[in-house]
């Protein structure tokens, strides 16, 4: 199994800052990707920044150039800085990892989530 716990959350107003921060433990025989998510009352979740191995950042198009990802490998985190912030930021961010596990000799790669952290951006 993998569990990932999640930090940083919390309330700032618009223009402000904040940071995230997701930590990967477990079994874990390999990590693939890392991201986070976010979700707000009455809609979908979505994507809002990730990181591949091999592969430079992704990122959506209504954070780019506010948000960075970055990850440690050797510790198996994953941050978010989110600069810039503003009202519709407000969403629950979940961070989520892809990752092979190894119990027992058997390998299986799946996708985990965090628990989800709050963040609000007041206007």
């Amino acid at each position: 199994q993998v569990q990932l716990v999640e930090s940083g959350g919390g309330l700032v107003q618009a223009g402000g800052s904040l940071g995230l921060s997701c930590a990967a433990s477990g079994s874990i025989f390999r990590i693939s990707a890392m991201g986070w998510y976010r979700q707000a009352p009455g809609k979908q979740r979505e994507l809002v920044a990730s990181i591949t191995n091999g592969r430079s950042p992704n990122y959506a198009d209504s954070v780019k150039g506010r948000f960075t990802i970055s990850r440690d490998n050797a510790k198996n985190t994953v941050s978010l800085q989110m600069n810039s912030l503003k009202p519709e930021d407000t969403a629950i961010y979940y961070c989520n990892v892809y990752a092979t596990s190894n119990s027992g000799g058997y390998y299986r790669s799946n996708g985990y989530w965090g628990q989800g952290t709050q963040v609000t951006v007041s206007s």
